[in-house]
């Protein structure tokens, strides 16, 4: 059997990351993706496909994109469901992305991102020329 889906689109929203009980790592963000035709009033109509990525690649992923990034994946369509606080069963299919590319020129995604600091925060480290081997 096949299950293979390649997407490229514009992230609606900045990607959410969180982490399992276990420590591992995953992402949640909405891809944005245009119809390769257009309404009967001329619009191009877009699909909203919801997306999830694990570990490395998506602490990666949600370093470096954010609202509006122009990005490629690869990945699986993926099925699962789970009952809401009234009872109900509910079913979500979204793609599990294996893989990523960013679309855009580094210059190109940073001026979308006006508000944000070119480098991710927080995490600054301090290094000293006594650190530098040479």
């Amino acid at each position: 059997m096949i299950n293979n889906a390649v997407l490229t689109g514009r992230l609606t929203r900045d990607v959410e990351l969180r982490y399992t009980a276990g420590g591992a790592a995953v992402a949640s963000f909405t891809l944005a993706v245009n119809r390769p035709f257009t309404n009967k009033s001329g619009e191009r109509e877009a699909d909203f496909i919801n997306c999830v990525m694990w570990r490395k690649s998506a602490e990666n992923f949600a370093n470096f994109t954010h609202k509006g990034s122009l990005v490629g994946l690869v990945g699986r369509i993926q099925t699962r469901s789970y009952d809401n606080d009234a009872g109900t069963r509910v079913y979500v299919t979204e793609v599990v992305a294996d893989n990523f590319s960013l679309l855009e020129p580094k210059s190109d995604n940073m001026s979308r991102r006006q508000d944000a600091p070119p480098y991710p925060s927080g995490n600054d480290v301090e290094v000293s020329d006594d650190d530098m081997p040479f």
